[in-house]
C-alpha cells in the first residue's frame, strides 16, 4: 500500500528534450539555440602557422629547407615561364585566324600613292580649283594653285584606272589647325569624288582609299606602305607616288632608299607646279631635300618638329600595328640606311 494521497499516480516523469528546459508555469519547452561551431577560414592564422613550422624545420633541416626553397622558386619560375609562352601562342594564333581572304582587297598588288598638299574646306565641291576653296599657307597663296591640287588627284586616278590591280591611296592628315579636324586625305578622296572619277567610277572608286596620318613627305611614303598592309594583307609589288615634278628626287631616291625599295619597281609621276611659285618651290625644295639628306628618317631636328606642328589635334597613329614586319623600321631614327631585312627587299 502506497502512502501517496488518492489521485496521485506517482512522480511523472516529462518527455526529455535535448537541449531545452521545460517552462513549469507555462507547461512549455523552452529550446535551447545551439551556438554554430566556428567555420570561418582564417588564411592569416593558416599562413602565420605554416610559417612557424617551416621556421622549425629550417633550424632543424637547413640544407633540405635551402633545397625546397630553391625548388619551389624554380617551379614557380617554370610556371610563369610556360604561362607566358601560352599567352604569346594564344595571342599569335588570334592574329593568324585573319585569313589571306579576310583582307577587304587582296587581289590588289600594286599601289598608286598621291600625297596630299592641302585641305578643302568649301562647304560644296563647286569650286575646287579656286584657291578660297583650300586652306592655303602663305607660301600656296598663288594663282592656279588650287589646279595644280586637281591635277595631282585627276593623276591619280588615271593612273590607277590603267591598273586594274592597282589599289589608290590619298595620303595626308589633319596638318592644318586652323582647316579644322579634315584630313588632306579626306578632302581628296571628296573632290575626286565629286568629280565623278573623272568619268572612271565604276572601274576606280571601290579601290580608292585614304590614309589619314602622314605629317610629311616621308610619312607619304611609309604610312602608305603600311596602310596597303592593313588592306591587302601584303606589301605593295609595285609603287607609283603622284606629287609635284620638283620633289621627284626627295621621293624616287632620298625617300625610297630610306625604306629599301627597289628602283626597279618604282615609279614617280610628277606634275609642275604654277609658273609664279616655281622660283620659290625650287628654292624651298632644296633646303628640305638637304635636311632630308641629314636626316633621312625625319626624326630629328627641324624636320621632326615640323612634323609636331602638323599635328595640332594630337592624333594617335595607328602604325605600325597594321605592318608589325617593319615595327623596327619605324622606331629606326639614325643618318644611315636601315640595316635590317625589309619584306619588299626579299
Amino acid at each position: 500500500m502506497n502512502n501517496y494521497p488518492f489521485g496521485f499516480q506517482g512522480p511523472k516523469s516529462f518527455p526529455a528534450y535535448p537541449r531545452s528546459d521545460f517552462d513549469l508555469e507555462s507547461g512549455t519547452t523552452i529550446k535551447r539555440t545551439r551556438k554554430p561551431k566556428s567555420s570561418s577560414f582564417h588564411p592569416f592564422r593558416m599562413i602565420k602557422t605554416l610559417g612557424n613550422r617551416f621556421h622549425h624545420f629550417f633550424k632543424l633541416h637547413p640544407c633540405m629547407g635551402l633545397f625546397l626553397a630553391l625548388s619551389f622558386v624554380l617551379t614557380l619560375v617554370m610556371f610563369l615561364s610556360f604561362y607566358g609562352t601560352q599567352y604569346k601562342m594564344h595571342n599569335a594564333n588570334a592574329k593568324s585566324d585573319v585569313g589571306f581572304d579576310d583582307y577587304p582587297f587582296s587581289k590588289l598588288h600594286n599601289l598608286v600613292m598621291v600625297a596630299g598638299h592641302s585641305i578643302y574646306t568649301s562647304s560644296n565641291c563647286g569650286k575646287i580649283d579656286k584657291e578660297d576653296s583650300w586652306f592655303l599657307e602663305s607660301y600656296q597663296k598663288n594663282p592656279g594653285q588650287a589646279a595644280t591640287f586637281v591635277t595631282h588627284i585627276y593623276k591619280g586616278v588615271e593612273i590607277a584606272a590603267r591598273d586594274d590591280s592597282a589599289l589608290l591611296l590619298f595620303s595626308g592628315g589633319e596638318t592644318r589647325k586652323d582647316a579644322g579636324p579634315r584630313s588632306e586625305a579626306q578632302s581628296y578622296w571628296a573632290v575626286a569624288d565629286s568629280k565623278g572619277w573623272f568619268g572612271k567610277e565604276e572601274s576606280v572608286k571601290w579601290r580608292a582609299l585614304t590614309e589619314e596620318h602622314a605629317r610629311d613627305s616621308f610619312e607619304n611614303l611609309l604610312f602608305s606602305f603600311c596602310r596597303f598592309r592593313e588592306l591587302t594583307g601584303t606589301y605593295p609589288q609595285n609603287i607609283t607616288v603622284v606629287s609635284y615634278d620638283f620633289k621627284e628626287e626627295r621621293f624616287a631616291h632620298l625617300h625610297r632608299s630610306a625604306i629599301g625599295f627597289p628602283e626597279s619597281r618604282f615609279s614617280y609621276a610628277g606634275t609642275p607646279a604654277t609658273s609664279n611659285a616655281k622660283a620659290a618651290a625650287l628654292r624651298g625644295e632644296e633646303l628640305v631635300r638637304t635636311q632630308f639628306q641629314r636626316d633621312p628618317y625625319g626624326c630629328r631636328g627641324s624636320l621632326y618638329h615640323k612634323k609636331l606642328k602638323r599635328d595640332p589635334f594630337h592624333r594617335s597613329i595607328p602604325y605600325p600595328n597594321g605592318c608589325p614586319e617593319i615595327e623596327a623600321l619605324f622606331r629606326y631614327c639614325e643618318p644611315t640606311p636601315y640595316p635590317g631585312a625589309l619584306p619588299w627587299a626579299q
